[in-house]
């Protein structure tokens, strides 16, 4: 049996042994408790399962799906980008449901992406990015992004020749996983860089609902020139607690939409029309219980900066996302500190090497964890630090 080469280009898994030591506690009964998954603790919305139960009753709702998904989908998508954001979308050509974000995140690359071609890919960012560019042929370049910069890409340092050689440029704010947030400026000068030098962009941008202290992040559709140069992909995942049903979007440039429906419609099957339905009501319905579960993840939020400080990991508060970016106390490495805490307290964490060379020193706790473990994990952390000292 001989696997394919492009397997070799994937490296090793690099939380392999934490994920070891995880299992080893547990299968001894030991209570682990993780702060390592982005996925929300908080249900989905009564009204959308209900929608999605009558669906599922409906017999034509077994068959094959369309790759282009329902209409009727398209078009609740284009109509809550324009009340969300303002953003006009021809349905038609300028929207395409996914099933889940990372699906078409992962093959956008198939469609631009040759042997030896580059991307251009923030450093730390989620993994996907430079796997499929990896599993496309081609390279990734890693463009750092440092907390002095606040986190976002600083284009000028970009050679020229690596801007030349390279035909995607990704994105996504708010990010993950530093939490960082990103306006209309920077995203403005992501577009005038694009054009330049012929560049598209892809903006991963499935936080925009999370978000806290009264901020709206910024859609980047809403620049001007957006569209022709590059989609952005979102979920239905973080904003109405649906990860499990796999059902995401792309929209903006035709173009780009159109090859990776190409690509799509000869590998899938499209998204089960049950959950196109459920998804229909989502998007159209209500959106007051988004406030309401921003305010549980900010309340999450300040209480465990605030242990985090206290322990020695130097914390800012996240404007969006849910997740938290702390900076390890001296004298450790990101695994050696997840280490620490996994041996000592029982606490799992993300270090922050896992999403690039540049997440060296940090590491990621996510809020998406019901309050009383929440309220356990910062006990354990804080005993770990009395221990420590």
């Amino acid at each position: 049996m001989r696997l394919s080469h492009r397997l070799d280009k994937l490296p090793p898994y690099l939380f392999v042994e934490i994920n070891r030591k995880i299992a080893e506690k547990r299968a001894k009964g030991e209570d682990v408790l993780s702060f390592a998954i982005g996925d929300p603790d908080i249900p989905t919305p009564d009204y959308i399962i209900d929608r999605l139960c009558r669906a599922a009753q409906d017999p034509s709702n077994h068959r094959y799906p369309e790759t282009s998904g329902l209409p009727e989908l398209c078009l609740a998508i284009a109509k809550w980008y324009q009340r969300r954001f303002g953003v006009e979308l021809d349905v038609s050509k300028e929207v395409l449901p996914l099933i889940g974000s990372k699906e078409g995140i992962g093959h956008i690359s198939f469609c631009f992406i040759d042997t030896g071609d580059i991307a251009l890919v923030p450093d730390p960012s989620y993994p996907v990015y430079s796997m499929s560019t990896l599993l496309a042929g081609g390279e990734p370049y890693y463009m750092p992004l440092k907390e002095e910069n606040g986190f976002l890409p600083d284009f000028t340092v970009i050679p020229a020749a690596v801007a030349k050689k390279a035909k995607l440029l990704w994105l996504n704010y708010p990010n993950n996983p530093t939490g960082a947030t990103a306006e209309p400026i920077f995203f403005k000068m992501a577009v005038d860089f694009a054009k330049k030098h012929n560049l598209a962009i892809c903006h991963d941008a499935p936080y925009t609902e999370v978000a806290y202290d009264g901020y709206k992040p910024s859609s980047f559709m809403q620049v001007p020139g957006a569209k022709e140069v590059g989609i952005e992909f979102h979920s239905l995942s973080k904003t109405y607690n649906m990860t499990g049903w796999r059902i995401g979007m792309a929209v903006g440039n035709a173009q780009m939409l159109d090859a990776l429906f190409r690509l799509k419609s000869n590998l899938d099957s499209g998204i089960p029309q049950a959950i196109q339905i459920a998804a229909i009501e989502a998007l159209n319905g209500p959106s007051y219980f988004t406030e309401k579960q921003n305010a549980v993840y900010q309340r999450r939020r300040d209480k465990l900066v605030k242990a985090l400080n206290e322990i020695g990991l130097k914390a800012t508060p996240p404007k969006a996302s849910f997740y938290v970016w702390g900076r390890v106390p001296p004298g450790y490495t990101s695994i050696q500190f997840a280490t620490e805490l996994l041996d000592k307290a029982n606490v799992a964490v993300t270090p922050g090497v896992g999403y690039g060379s540049v997440g060296e020193g940090y590491v990621r706790f996510s809020l998406t964890l019901p309050d009383e473990r929440l309220d356990d994990g910062i006990r354990r952390l804080l005993l770990w630090s009395k221990s420590a000292r």
